[in-house]
């Protein structure tokens, strides 16, 4: 009996840095979000009571321009999706097979998640650039000179300009799970399903998609999560603009916290940004539950 409890003890205690660490750093601040939400306050001086005037000005005023943010958001979820992840599942696939050169490949796909956010903006921002950028060179190169353009600061071309690289950037990412994935799926399997006469695409349609549906679970969670949180290389390559049209949440929060110093509001953008990525990873987990069951 000493034993057990003797054992508890000192699993508590091994416990106790890792839970003071998850609980200063993830709890307490999702926490002093909720609270300090309910307060118009500067950040320095008295704090106002508001109730939940702060969520209602965020939906109902246009200047603020949340809903503006958030549907460039969910833009860039419903990219990552439809078109990100798909292409991740079909490099994983041909890299799983085991083709020549598969670990060089591996690493050069992944390597963009290495690099610093910061030096991937400032490298778009040299391909972007409308003097001497690489696109705008090639385009005047082939003739297209009416094709050529200020990538980043027109409102109609920002928004993609944007996407390209937030993409890109995570591509190997995605596929490096996926691969992960695909190599766990018994050889066993593929051989018997040859055997019978199927093709490398009913082998990869009807038993590894399948097989790595936990994985993909797991990739569309982080794709859409990943896609609402955005911020840093938006944040360098145009920091929301021009005039808005590149806003998102994240960037919303940084001007409302740090430029207009509206700790209030910008503490309820916060949490509804937990509240949203909470959500979509429940729905995302239903909806592939459902598809199992």
């Amino acid at each position: 009996m000493k034993k057990m409890y003797s054992n508890k003890l000192n699993i508590f205690l091994f416990l106790v840095p890792g839970l003071i660490l998850f609980v200063g750093v993830l709890v307490a601040p999702i926490i002093a979000s909720g609270y300090f939400s309910f307060f118009d306050w500067n950040g320095i001086g008295e704090k106002v009571f508001i109730g939940f005037k702060n969520y209602k000005e965020l939906f109902t005023s246009k200047p603020i321009g949340f809903l503006r943010a958030l549907k460039n958001s969910l833009l860039l979820a419903g990219l990552s999706v439809c078109i990100q992840l798909p292409f991740c599942l079909w490099l994983a696939l041909k890299l799983g097979k085991g083709i020549k050169g598969e670990r060089f490949f591996l690493s050069v796909y992944f390597m963009p998640v290495l690099i610093s956010t910061v030096v991937i903006g400032q490298l778009w921002l040299k391909i972007y650039n409308p003097d001497y950028g690489i696109l705008n060179v090639l385009l005047r190169a082939v003739g297209l000179d009416s094709w050529a353009k200020i990538w980043l600061g027109t409102k109609e071309t920002a928004l993609g300009a944007v996407f390209i690289p937030t993409l890109w950037q995570y591509v190997g990412y995605h596929m490096l799970l996926m691969y992960a994935g695909i190599k766990s799926v018994p050889k066993d399997l593929r051989e018997a399903a040859m055997l019978d006469g199927a093709t490398d695409s009913q082998v990869n349609w009807f038993i590894v998609i399948p097989y790595i549906k936990p994985v993909l679970r797991v990739s569309v969670i982080f794709a859409i999560t990943g896609s609402l949180k955005s911020f840093d290389l938006i944040y360098v390559l145009t920091n929301g603009g021009p005039l808005h049209s590149t806003e998102v949440p994240s960037t919303l929060m940084i001007n409302m916290l740090f430029l207009r110093n509206r700790y209030g509001m910008g503490s309820t953008i916060a949490v509804l940004l937990i509240f949203l990525c909470f959500g979509f990873a429940l729905l995302v987990g239903l909806i592939f539950k459902e598809e199992e069951d």
